[in-house]
Formats: structure tokens, sequence, C-alpha cells
């Protein structure tokens, strides 16, 4: 019995998701019937469609894994989006330096690149936070803005393709590029790093001492240190783990989708990497279920643009909407529970 206020909050917020995708639909002029029929056939309705569910799902969970460190070790990192764009110029760089490189080499070399990469970028506003008390959620916002544009003027001086009037670098040596698991899809073998990746997180945060640390530190970094567990060292240590693992999703973009460094090669995966460790509740198995999810979201809305006509930025509000009623649920719970305990004492 314990558990039905909680079944009932989730059956309450997904009524009324759907009330708002119906509301949605039904402004814009579109048939409800028709729209959810294209949305699900664009998800389900062929292997190939639900194969661009996993292939967009992949960086999601990488990304998402990366943020649920920092997260869980009290590093809000809002800077995902800019990781990836450091680690997808690194994992190019690499392959431009390393051209006759076999592949068993230069796959390594390119994901270690955009690890460290993506680590290293994080690590600054993790070190900011350690030691000065600064704010880690400003600083990663403003370091999205710096990456980016750091990624659109390397693609135009150093990393340009002098092949191509666009800005772009040339394409990475096939060597490196990520194998696809089934053709004639684009579903590729970065979907196994971000499984083994997920796999690996969940050893180091509940298997493991340091993982044990991180979350002290996350849940009363005061507690922690009295306890002689040093925060500035799990810290640095979950903004490292944080950035990297978002470094690794721009890998995964560039080795397995694009094959050369774009500008906007990722259209706001590290934004919704936040929304993703939230709905996962910052465990891995979560975080992959959640990815899958949004994902699917995310292509069902597409779908149903091409073929009913509604916008696909309807995707982008449900799950703003989403984040609201999580953290309305969240905060009614607790009013539930204060009140449920009150209402023992005085009986």
């Amino acid at each position: 019995m314990k558990h039905v206020p909680t079944l009932i909050s989730y059956i309450v917020m997904t009524v009324l998701l759907f009330c708002i995708a119906c509301s949605l639909i039904l402004a814009v002029g579109s048939s409800v019937i028709s729209s959810f029929s294209s949305f699900f056939n664009g998800v389900l309705g062929s292997w190939y469609g639900f194969s661009e569910v996993l292939v967009r799902a992949t960086v999601l969970i990488l990304a998402g894994l990366g943020v649920s460190i920092g997260f869980r070790t009290g590093f809000f990192n809002i800077g995902a989006e800019g990781q990836i764009y450091m680690g997808g110029a690194a994992a190019a760089a690499a392959g431009m330096l390393f051209p006759g490189l076999p592949g068993i080499l230069l796959g390594p070399i390119a994901c270690a690149s955009a690890l460290l990469a993506g680590g290293l970028w994080a690590m600054i506003p993790g070190f900011f936070k350690s030691r000065f008390g600064l704010s880690e959620v400003l600083m990663t916002i403003m370091f999205n803005y710096i990456a980016i544009n750091i990624v659109g003027l390397l693609v135009r001086t150093v990393m340009k393709d002098p092949s191509y009037p666009l800005p772009m670098s040339p394409e990475i040596p096939q060597a490196m590029q990520l194998p696809y698991l089934m053709m004639p899809t684009r579903l590729h073998a970065g979907l196994i790093i971000a499984l083994l990746s997920a796999a690996a997180v969940y050893l180091l945060m509940w298997r493991t001492v340091s993982g044990f640390t991180m979350r002290a530190v996350g849940l009363n970094p005061r507690g922690a240190l009295c306890s002689g567990i040093s925060c500035t060292r799990n810290i640095l240590l979950a903004s490292l783990l944080s950035g990297g693992l978002a470094g690794i999703a721009g890998y995964s973009e560039i080795a397995g989708i694009h094959y050369r460094l774009l500008e906007g090669f990722s259209p706001g995966f590290g934004y919704v990497a936040i929304i993703i460790a939230l709905l996962g509740k910052n465990h891995p198995a979560g975080i992959v279920i959640a990815a899958i999810g949004i994902a699917g979201l995310q292509t069902g809305s597409m779908t149903m643009q091409r073929q009913a006509g509604v916008p696909a930025s309807i995707s982008w509000i449900i799950m703003g909407a989403l984040v609201l009623l999580i953290l309305a649920r969240k905060a009614v719970m607790q009013m539930y529970a204060a009140q449920k305990a009150m209402g023992e004492q005085r009986s």
C-alpha cells in the first residue's frame, strides 16, 4: 500500500502529458489519431525506424552517464554540450594526425583523446568549484558557448578541408570509423560502447570505494570532510569522468555518424542529457531506459512532422513539461509525506 501514492503520481503525470500532447496537436490543426499513428509508425513501424531511435540514444546514454556522475558527486555539470564538442574535435584531430595507423590503434587513440578533451574541459569548472567555491552551473554553461565557437573556429582554419567550401574537417580515416551493427541501418558500434560504459559506471559508483566516496561527497560534503574524505579530489575526479563520458559521446557522433568534424554536429544532446539524468534518477539502468525513451520521442516527432504536419518542436515542449511535472511531483510527494507524518503524530 505504501507504493500506491507513487503509482498514482506517475499515472497522473502520464495523463497530463498525454493531454498536453493532444492539445498541442489540435492547436496546429492536425488529427490526434493520425498524428499518434505516424508517431508510433516512425518509432516501431520498421526496424530502420527503431534503429534510428538507438542511434540517437547512443550519444544520449553516454552524455547522460557523464552528467549523472557529476550530479551524484555534487558537481552540477550543465556543460555536457560543450564537452561533446571538445570530444568530437579531439577525435577528429586524432584522425587527422595519425591517418596511417591501423584501426585497432587509431580507434582507441581517438576515443581516449575525446575522453581527455571532454574531461579536462569539465575539470576547469570542477577546480574552481572545489578550490574557490565558484558556481559550476554558471561556468559550465558559459564553457558550452566557448567550446562551440572553438569548433567553429577550427573548421574554418587549421582543421578545414581545403577541397570543400563549407566549414568542415576532412573525412576521418576509414579505419577510425565505427562499424555498422546491422546494414542497411545507421546503427553503429557506439551503442556497444554506451552500454559497456553504463555497466562500468554502475560498477564504479556502487561497487568501489571511489564511487562510495564520490556519492558521500554529493550527499553530505561537510560530513564527508569530517570523515576524512577529500571533497576536492572527488569533485575533480567526478568532473573528469563526467566530461570524459560526454567527450566519448562526441567521439561516437564523429566516428559513427558524420565521419568529419562539423559545426552543429550536436543539436543540443548535452542539454537533453540533463533531462535524461533526471528521469533516470542518476542510475545507469534508468539512464539507458530514459535515453531510449527520449530518443523515441524525438524520432517519432520528426516522423509525425513529415507525415502529419505536426511540428517536431512539440517534443521539446513535452520534454520541458515532463521536467516541470517531475519537479512538481517531488514537491507534492514531500508535502504528502510531511502531512502523513503529522497525522500519525497526532493520532
